[in-house]
């Protein structure tokens, strides 16, 4: 295990409620009985909008989910890729998913990153292009996703 002793979760705190600097409860577009997905606090210049979905069980990565909660996650992702496609008109989508320090994890509970992809993006070369998005900023792109995921 990564996580450091007495590790504060950000994504725990978030699904009880408690808000910290880049995470509100506004930026919930999807709660289920085992999955919960909000739009990220940040975003790649081309990608605006992008989630994360995240198991409701505290898990730290790959290595520790079990298969029927690994599927629940991955199934939220689906619906929510699909809903991106009908909130945000993108010409497609990217999930990624990181393990450990050396996959470059840097939050200890398993999760999957959702991007709006358009042709020419160029997401992954812009890694260091890469900002935190106020909640403001984020507030009309939850919106967005979280009316076209009641229609998914």
């Amino acid at each position: 295990m990564h996580e450091p002793s007495g590790y504060a979760c950000p994504f725990c705190r978030l699904l009880d409620g408690v808000e910290t600097e880049r995470n509100r409860v506004d930026d919930v577009v999807w709660r289920g009985e085992r999955t919960t997905a909000f739009v990220s606090p940040k975003w790649w210049p081309a990608n605006p909008g992008a989630a994360i979905v995240i198991p409701n069980a505290h898990v730290e990565n790959l290595y520790e989910i079990d298969d029927d909660l690994l599927g629940a996650v991955y199934a939220t992702a689906k619906r929510v890729a699909l809903a991106m496609k009908t909130a945000y008109a993108c010409e497609g989508t990217s999930t990624r998913q990181h393990n450990e320090p050396g996959g470059q994890q840097d939050v200890w509970h398993f999760h999957v990153h959702v991007f709006p992809r358009s042709e020419g993006d160029e997401l992954y070369a812009r890694q260091a292009e890469s900002r935190w998005v106020a909640p403001e900023e984020r507030a009309g792109y939850a919106a967005e996703l979280r009316a076209a995921l009641g229609r998914v």
